[in-house]
């Protein structure tokens, strides 16, 4: 049921109409913002939403079987609220979505919500970015549990895994700049591969407080998954920490913690059970 002031509910029936559509945006990291579709700022309750920021909704379908009513938000990006070296940074992916509906003539009445969710990932393309809105029944589709695999399922330096990333982290500083997804470092001599499936955190420069996964490593040259969204700069300072590759092999020979391995790495594959079923046929 949902929950709506008389006041408002009047004002719906009404034959001309002032509504205005609102949403309130909680990124991963508490920072909020809001926008309308109104034609001049709004606040309500405490929030600031901001008028022609360039966001266009696609209709919202609310379903009551529980399957999931997803909506999209695209638009141009709006240099005063939204930055497309945030949106590369990952900082709005998952964001929760608060969607309402007001009368903007008169705020008192209250708001009518219609949509609570989160942001899926965040694409952008030409000046331009895409967000799909998933609502709560989104979590009903997701399946829980875990299934026999030869490689583990913890994340390295999780509380199943047990590993003390102290040990497996390196800091370092740029010494050489490829690309804003290719640099290298002097001071790290690790074998090649040691940090492939790694993790770089930013501690200085234009990126710091940002994360990437790294895709290769070799002699000392690290290379990004992704571009980092800001310029990688000589001297950004930043601390890489070893990748893992969930093989039984490695959780042996390279973090020696074969006890905590959350994996099946004797299970016989798929090929092997063919092969024993054939043989009863």
């Amino acid at each position: 049921m949902r929950n709506i002031t008389p006041a408002l509910q009047a004002h719906f029936g009404l034959e001309t109409t002032s509504i205005a559509t609102i949403w309130k945006l909680t990124r991963r990291d508490g920072v909020v913002l809001g926008f309308t579709d109104a034609v001049a700022d709004l606040t309500l309750e405490g929030a600031d939403y901001l008028a022609a920021t360039g966001f266009t909704p696609s209709d919202v379908a609310l379903k009551g079987d529980f399957s999931v009513s997803n909506l999209e938000l695209d638009g141009v990006l709006d240099a005063a609220s939204i930055s497309e070296g945030d949106l590369l940074a990952g900082k709005y992916d998952y964001a929760e979505v608060l969607i309402s509906l007001v009368n903007y003539m008169d705020l008192s009445q209250g708001s009518l919500v219609i949509k609570r969710g989160w942001l899926g990932e965040v694409s952008f393309q030409r000046n331009q970015f895409v967000a799909e809105v998933r609502g709560l029944s989104q979590k009903l589709q997701q399946n829980f549990g875990e299934v026999f695999s030869p490689g583990c399922r913890a994340n390295l330096g999780d509380a199943r895994c047990k590993v003390a990333l102290a040990g497996f982290s390196f800091s370092g500083v740029v010494s050489s700049v490829v690309s804003q997804q290719i640099f290298k470092c002097a001071a790290l001599t690790q074998s090649a591969g040691y940090f492939s499936g790694g993790q770089v955190n930013w501690s200085s420069g234009a990126n710091v407080g940002l994360q990437m996964e790294v895709k290769d490593f070799l002699n000392g040259q690290l290379s990004l998954v992704l571009p980092m969204p800001h310029n990688v700069q000589i001297g950004d300072g930043f601390t890489v920490i070893a990748g893992c590759d969930k093989a039984f092999s490695t959780c042996l020979s390279k973090f020696n913690n074969g006890v905590n391995f959350r994996g099946e790495p004797h299970v016989p594959g798929m090929d092997a059970i063919l092969q024993t079923s054939g043989t009863f046929r």
